[in-house]
């Protein structure tokens, strides 16, 4: 897959609209450079959002055992 397929599929990957129009006018404008570092950047906010969903499910996982405990 070329890079401009891939950046036209961004929001399959949980990209905004703004942020795939973004990215597709850095690449259509040839600043590679900038494009690297936006991507980058979006993909620290994807892993932000994966560390909180994993502390959700921890704190899930905490009161199913709690709740576990209290009906034995």
């Amino acid at each position: 897959m070329d890079l401009k397929m891939m950046i036209d599929s961004l929001s399959e990957i949980g990209l905004t609209d703004e942020q795939k129009r973004t990215a597709r006018k850095l690449y259509d404008t040839g600043r590679n450079a900038e494009l690297i570092r936006y991507l980058k950047k979006c993909r620290c906010g994807l892993i932000d959002e994966m560390h909180e969903s994993q502390r959700k499910v921890d704190r899930m996982d905490y009161l199913i055992r709690k709740a576990e405990k209290e009906t034995l």
